[in-house]
């Protein structure tokens, strides 16, 4: 199912950016209902778009038809926090969110393969987080900058999705304390910006409570040939998977609000240890 909704998500994304006439700094869409095209279940849909109304950095919604399809366009800023997220000198990238329908992909793809935590590291507003718990998905939500936690603590209370925000470094983070089995790790932040560093340490973490067998590690990649050094496949991701013995699993790309205007989207990595 996730690879439908996917494909109908990018297609919708494109039609989108045709007809978008607004000037927000951040949009995203959500379909109202659930449909051939989206087959999403109706109490998640409902969720996400929860998360939307209670989340402050979106001021603005309407609904529009986009390419047949009924939608709510949700308008944003996320200027303030943008400005607040990089002053930590150990955060890899600033707060730029995926689209919350494409956490919600991302969250079921995890859910596909059976595993059974979810730990989102720079997890921003936590979206990715809470759609993992909305998924019956043990959630934790790692994000450095205090600014992000206190928004998504405000989300937390306005949804009653407890989604798990903690406030931490994420090299420094004791994961013995979160007792997983089966976990999955998105690492929030490019390669180029910091990220490389950010998974090595996570990946070494992982070695020390003797989770390899059982772990999977998401990378968010970029197709950008400007922010591509070298001449890097896997979404600029490759030599550190080749170095940590990573097989990719799935790759999946979604829109993210910083792939907008582009005609390419974020790459998703699934991998595993062999």
């Amino acid at each position: 199912m996730h690879e439908q909704i996917a494909q109908s998500l990018a297609t919708l994304k494109q039609e989108f950016v045709q007809v978008y006439e607004g000037h927000s700094h951040i949009q995203e869409i959500l379909p109202v209902y659930s449909s051939e095209s989206f087959p999403i279940n109706e109490t998640h849909l409902e969720f996400l778009h929860n998360f939307a109304t209670k989340n402050p950095i979106y001021h603005n919604v309407y609904e529009q038809k986009i390419a047949g399809i009924l939608c709510k366009v949700y308008e944003g800023d996320i200027n303030e926090y943008w400005l607040n997220s990089i002053k930590h000198g150990s955060s890899c990238q600033p707060f730029y969110p995926t689209w919350i329908l494409s956490a919600y992909i991302t969250a079921l793809i995890a859910k596909s393969f059976d595993y059974k935590e979810l730990v989102d590291i720079g997890s921003g507003d936590g979206r990715i987080a809470y759609c993992a718990k909305i998924l019956d998905l043990q959630a934790t939500s790692i994000e450095i900058d205090d600014v992000l936690v206190e928004l998504q603590k405000s989300i937390l209370t306005e949804t009653k999705v407890n989604f798990n925000p903690i406030c931490a470094d994420a090299i420094e983070f004791d994961y013995s304390l979160l007792n997983l089995i089966r976990p999955i790790f998105f690492i929030g932040g490019l390669p180029q910006m910091g990220g490389d560093i950010l998974a090595t340490n996570i990946i070494e973490k992982i070695s020390t409570i003797h989770l390899k067998k059982n772990t999977c590690i998401v990378f968010a990649g970029t197709h950008s040939k400007r922010q591509l050094s070298d001449n890097q496949s896997e979404g600029g991701w490759s030599s550190l998977i080749e170095k940590h013995n990573l097989k990719v699993i799935q790759t999946v790309s979604l829109p993210t609000i910083w792939t907008f205007d582009q005609l390419v989207d974020t790459p998703y990595i699934y991998t595993e240890f062999t």
